[in-house]
């Protein structure tokens, strides 16, 4: 079953069979990404493909994020795998719920609002016992790469293993204090450009400064010269996961044409290394970054994202502001431009 929500021209539909939002649509711009094989039936009876991949497009949210070596989760857990029943909508707005029950029935509540060019989502967790992880995991598409920009961040670690073996453009096992990775054959990457060109399939974390009370990320893509711009409280979700997914999963169903796909995945987790070790002690608790949530009491995860077309001239992001139901941008030239955004989202 597919949920419509609506706001004058901005329109966004949540799949309640796949937990996910595949459609989301403002002023003719599609900012979000679809995989190609979404409705090949081949694909859809194939029973070695998670059902999230099977049906993987746009955002939901994943709990536990990733590999779940603890109690046996499909890869993001039942809330990017199994169906959602409705709660209420109307209009622009719908709240859903879904439930873990091997954590103890730990309940997860979705509320998405479409208001004008912003896209708000609202999770609360209640009930259940233990630790998980959790994220977003938006993506979108750039069909001849683009720049990103983001709040002010403190470190930038890799994975101790590849996504896909050979195809790792970052060197493993990286921390850093800056954007700038080490990559396998030598050379720095910049972490604000994406790498259009190179087969890649590759994974970083970035750490939130500790100063930001909001964070955020800001994809400019070039051909479709728009900005997409995701938004997150900085306190529940302490770290943003990039994915770089470029042509170079060559097994079912991606056969190397996912290509051009960024997703931007805040949350809680160890990086792409599984909920087992974000339970453990690791490189981020040690930097006293919180890599699980503790179920049993009541948490409220805030996130947003906003589609704009990109002024002219624009390159970078160098600041975002949230002042009294305004979302101010400033580019790297000094250049600004504000837009409302429903005060009291972000608390």
């Amino acid at each position: 079953m597919r949920v419509d929500l609506k706001h004058g021209d901005a329109h966004a539909v949540f799949d309640m069979e796949a937990g996910n939002i595949p459609v989301w649509t403002v002023g003719g711009r599609s900012p979000l990404h679809v995989a190609p094989w979404r409705d090949e039936e081949a694909v859809q009876s194939d029973p070695n493909v998670a059902d999230v991949d099977k049906r993987l497009a746009g955002d939901f949210f994943c709990m536990p994020f990733g590999r779940d070596d603890v109690h046996g989760h499909p890869i993001h857990g039942p809330t990017a795998n199994d169906p959602w029943v409705i709660l209420s909508t109307e209009g622009n707005k719908g709240v859903f719920a879904n439930g873990l029950t091997k954590l103890n029935d730990a309940v997860v509540a979705k509320e998405i609002q479409v208001v004008g060019e912003c896209l708000l989502q609202r999770h609360v967790i209640d009930k259940g016992r233990g630790d998980v992880t959790f994220a977003h995991h938006p993506m979108v598409r750039m069909e001849e790469g683009g720049r990103v920009s983001f709040s002010k961040k403190r470190a930038a670690l890799t994975d101790p293993a590849p996504q896909h073996d050979g195809f790792n453009y970052w060197q493993l096992s990286q921390l850093r204090g800056d954007l700038h990775l080490e990559l396998e054959g030598g050379g720095q990457w910049d972490g604000r450009t994406y790498p259009a060109g190179h087969l890649v399939e590759d994974f970083c974390t970035l750490v939130e400064s500790r100063e930001n009370t909001l964070g955020w990320t800001c994809v400019m893509r070039n051909a479709e010269d728009d900005m997409l711009l995701v938004l997150k409280d900085p306190v529940m979700m302490p770290v943003t996961m990039l994915w770089i997914s470029n042509g170079a999963r060559d097994f079912p169903p991606w056969n190397s044409r996912h290509t051009g796909v960024l997703g931007i995945e805040d949350g809680r987790a160890m990086g792409g290394q599984g909920l087992a070790a974000a339970m453990a002690e690791n490189v981020l608790t040690s930097m006293d970054v919180p890599t699980t949530l503790p179920l049993g009491e009541l948490h409220t995860i805030r996130h947003a994202m906003v589609s704009l077309p990109r002024p002219p001239g624009w390159t970078e992001v160098e600041a975002v502001t949230l002042k009294k139901g305004t979302l101010t941008l400033r580019e790297a030239s000094g250049a600004e431009i504000s837009l409302p955004f429903p005060e009291g989202h972000f608390g």
